[in-house]
């Protein structure tokens, strides 16, 4: 099935369940202390004055926080935050909540955003939609819209296996969850010009799927 086929169903399965999602997990930062820690990182090492992307941003909670936290080590001001996402039924219920969040409508494979608008970047579990051969190009993306130097941290589930939902939460879907292996990831980060800075994995949560997690942080090098 062609890219653009199985992005379809990604959009339209991501539209059918954007209220329920929304619901679900608007707060779940507050139960993932390494994922705050690590955007914590994150944003302390942008350069302050940058605006931050948030690359399949789904409702926005993650730009959100990302906006009200600021950048650089002392910097407490709100922050500009763009969050990019296929699903316009996603980016309806971030505009409605989230009203300090800028929303765009665009694939990962195309961003909706100009070469270097970016100090900071982040995909959390947004990959997970990419195959294994679209990555390249979609790393090739995130680098693009980066300023030189900026950071990406990326969340992913470990594995190599890909995972079909036609059913979530009562709602009828058709959508793929694609495993990544992280040293492969580390590999084609640093072909598409990024630099790892670090490698980390957890298990899961007691309130999230049973699957190992990678994040990596990388610098547009």
């Amino acid at each position: 099935m062609g890219d653009h086929i199985r992005h379809g169903a990604v959009r339209r399965s991501y539209d059918t369940v954007a209220e329920e999602y929304t619901k679900r997990l608007h707060d779940e930062l507050a139960g993932k202390p390494l994922d705050r820690a690590l955007l914590a990182a994150l944003l302390e090492q942008t350069e302050p004055g940058t605006a931050l992307a948030d690359l399949g941003c789904g409702p926005g909670h993650i730009a959100a926080h990302l906006a009200s936290a600021g950048t650089g080590a002392e910097a407490r001001d709100p922050v500009h935050t763009v969050g990019i996402d296929l699903s316009e039924g996603m980016l309806e219920t971030g505009r409605n909540r989230y009203p300090g969040v800028e929303f765009r409508n665009g694939d990962l494979l195309a961003l909706p955003a100009g070469d270097g608008e970016f100090g900071a970047a982040v995909a959390l579990y947004s990959f997970i939609h990419l195959s294994a051969d679209e990555l390249p190009t979609a790393l090739a993306e995130a680098r693009r819209v980066l300023r030189p130097g900026g950071l990406l941290l990326l969340a992913f589930h470990i594995g190599e296996e890909t995972r079909h939902l036609d059913e979530w939460w009562g709602h009828e879907v058709d959508v793929d969850f694609h495993f990544h292996d992280p040293v492969r990831v580390g590999e084609l980060l640093e072909a598409a010009g990024f630099a790892v800075q670090m490698r980390m994995e957890r298990r899961h949560y007691a309130h999230e799927a049973d699957t190992r997690r990678a994040y990596l942080l990388a610098r547009r090098a």
